[in-house]
């Protein structure tokens, strides 16, 4: 690949060398295969190793002796029961990885040619592939920072304004999201909570950092209890105090402007329900974006495997079956 100003450590991917990588479906369907199953095939169901391919079956091309059934790459993953080629979800993917901001699903509805609505569930179904918390806890410096998102304060009533305030909400009406970043591998963790008092905040610290560990925050007191397990410092925000020494959140504060930047210029709103899929997926694409183009697919696809998302569990109870959906 052609060489541009900018970050040139990495290995990025033309359109035409994906098309070229990924000519047809059997491409793609081998390519899926090697990362959901590095370690060989298996049945997803029953785990067992000694299947056998059956070439009539195309949509179910193995079979699993030990629970008698047909199944395919698809199975026991994001992909299950979806219709969509596994050539356009491995374009999708790679739509959504190069686009720093992410990708709308109108504009990956115009790409690949399915519906918005399929469009939309692909999407969704993509950034819960980064959804985990199987990682080890960060042990080095780390930084620490809430955000607020979303939220229409001028239709709140005054009760409403009062309880959220109450709660310990920063910004009524919003929805609250504390993160952390490991300065040593630039990796972020970032959560969706409820609130942003001392149990909550401190408690999310004390899930991914390692006793001992540097931590800056800024100057909240909900943050004030971390010192006993950790060599906690702080900046002071409200005297335009955001850099002393190392002490700083700046980290942070970057990860939630290219947040803040995508919510409003490519997604345009994202209800409550569905922001901790957004907030994991910018968290991980943040931990790999320094890979090659390829390695950051492969690692995607790797993390479909052993999840699900239905489509009546991703619209129940959140308005979107009408029609209104998040970008």
């Amino acid at each position: 690949m052609a060489k541009a100003p900018g970050r040139n450590e990495r290995e990025g991917m033309t359109v035409k060398e994906l098309f070229d990588r990924f000519p047809n479906e059997d491409a793609a369907r081998k390519w899926f295969e090697a990362q959901i199953w590095p370690e060989g095939r298996h049945c997803p169901r029953c785990g067992c190793a000694e299947t056998t391919e059956t070439p009539a079956h195309e949509s179910m091309p193995y079979h699993c002796p030990a629970c008698r059934r047909y199944f395919s790459v698809r199975i026991g993953t994001l992909m299950e029961r979806s219709r969509v080629s596994l050539r356009d979800w491995a374009i999708a993917i790679y739509l959504h990885l190069t686009s720093l901001k992410g990708v709308s699903s109108m504009k990956l509805h115009r790409d690949i040619g399915v519906t918005q609505k399929t469009a939309w569930f692909m999407l969704q179904r993509i950034r819960k592939a980064f959804d985990g918390d199987d990682e080890p806890p960060f042990s080095g410096s780390v930084e620490v920072d809430e955000a607020y998102f979303g939220g229409k304060r001028a239709n709140m009533s005054n009760a409403k304004r009062k309880e959220l305030a109450d709660m310990g909400r920063g910004t009524a009406g919003k929805t609250a999201v504390v993160g952390a970043k490991d300065r040593a591998s630039n990796k972020v963790r970032a959560k969706v909570v409820t609130d942003t008092t001392g149990p909550t905040l401190q408690g999310f610290v004390r899930r991914n950092t390692t006793p001992g560990a540097q931590v800056f925050t800024d100057e909240a007191t909900a943050y004030a209890g971390l010192r006993r397990d950790f060599a906690h410092e702080t900046v002071n925000h409200s005297v335009s105090e955001y850099v002393r020494g190392m002490v700083s959140t700046n980290g942070m504060e970057s990860f939630w402007a290219a947040l803040r930047r995508a919510y409003k210029g490519v997604y345009h709103k994202i209800s409550a329900k569905h922001l901790g899929r957004y907030v994991a997926d910018f968290a991980g694409r943040h931990g790999i974006r320094g890979h090659d183009t390829i390695d950051m697919m492969d690692y995607l696809a790797g993390g479909m495997g052993g999840k699900r998302l239905t489509y009546r569990a991703l619209i129940a109870d959140n308005g979107l079956a009408s029609g209104a959906r998040s970008a």
